[in-house]
């Protein structure tokens, strides 16, 4: 159950973590493309913006963007296609007050100065509307396009985090493998609050403590209740002894709505097909969990997308907005 010793407020870092993440509270977000498509298929991101003006206009939280570098076939998921930094700054552009996210970044890939200037640049666009999800990466065939070794990405991962940390404040003197900072030179914008939230995304190949050392909240996968308020526990427990306030957690989830709002649960990959009934007792009990944020995928959803969205939006929302 959630720990009511809790601070009553997180840490205060932009207006995108401010609004969506709230001790005690649930925020529900979506993630890109708003659209169904099967496994080894490639969506077609047919209004793609429009459906993104649609969610904000409806209330959901956030919009959620993943780094996928290249098409991987036995992995069935080549996302939102997109590079999800040119994505935020058109979705910067297109939208005024929904958080844009992204879920999550893959560090070992990328130059942590690239991601610094590239995140802290869509947050100042934004306005403040960034939440920075990052991961150490999942797909092995990744690596060697890129001359990267999967073995240690890990260390790399632990690497860019501190690289990007110290980036983000005035003329950094920080050493690190991938690059040093002097002190004598400065990487331009700086992001729009006090810096950058970054979200660590399951363990990213990190001892339990050093991702509740050093993250601003927590990615996590949908679980069955008890190992999910089980695992939740473990995290803040581990967020306290190391001095640290409070932090949110946040996962993903799958779902199919139906338009029979009594129809029971039945599983689909990493959630479920059911009625709103179901999906309403779900998030309330996730609540209650400690989650602070779901963010629902619907690739498999069978009815049309806009229609979901306002059923979402008409019976789901309201509790928790």
């Amino acid at each position: 159950m959630l720990d009511q010793m809790q601070p009553t407020e997180f840490a205060q870092i932009n207006p995108a973590y401010n609004s969506v993440f709230r001790p005690g509270r649930l925020s529900v977000g979506l993630v890109l493309p708003l659209e169904a498509y099967s496994v080894g298929a490639e969506p077609t991101l047919d209004g793609h913006l429009q459906a993104a003006q649609m969610a904000e206009e409806l209330g959901f939280a956030a919009l959620w963007l993943r780094d996928v570098p290249f098409n991987v076939p036995s992995f069935g998921d080549a996302g939102q296609i997109f590079d999800p930094f040119v994505y935020l700054g058109a979705l910067a552009m297109a939208t005024d007050r929904i958080a844009l996210g992204t879920a999550s970044v893959i560090l070992p890939l990328r130059h942590p100065a690239h991601v610094a200037k590239a995140a802290a640049t869509a947050d100042q666009l934004s306005g403040g509307r960034l939440l920075l999800g990052v991961a150490s990466g999942d797909r092995p065939e990744e690596y060697p396009a890129m001359n990267q070794s999967f073995d240690d990405r890990g260390a790399r991962f632990r690497d860019s985090v501190g690289y990007i940390r110290a980036a983000g404040t005035a003329y950094p003197a920080h050493d690190s493998a991938q690059g040093t900072l002097p002190g004598n030179i400065d990487l331009l914008p700086k992001p729009h609050g006090t810096r950058l939230p970054m979200l660590v995304t399951g363990s990213s190949r990190q001892a339990p403590d050093w991702v509740a050392q050093n993250g601003d909240g927590w990615m996590t996968y949908p679980r069955n209740a008890a190992a999910q308020g089980q695992v939740i526990g473990d995290y803040r427990a581990r967020v306290r002894a190391a001095g640290e306030p409070d932090k949110p957690v946040m996962q993903s989830l799958y779902v199919d709505i139906v338009d029979d709002p009594a129809a029971p649960p039945r599983p689909i990959h990493l959630g479920f097909r059911s009625g709103t009934d179901f999906l309403r007792g779900y998030l309330r009990e996730i609540e209650t969990l400690g989650v602070n944020h779901v963010a629902l995928n619907l690739r498999f959803n069978q009815a049309p997308i806009d229609t979901t969205l306002k059923h979402l939006a008409d019976i789901v929302l309201p509790d928790f907005s």
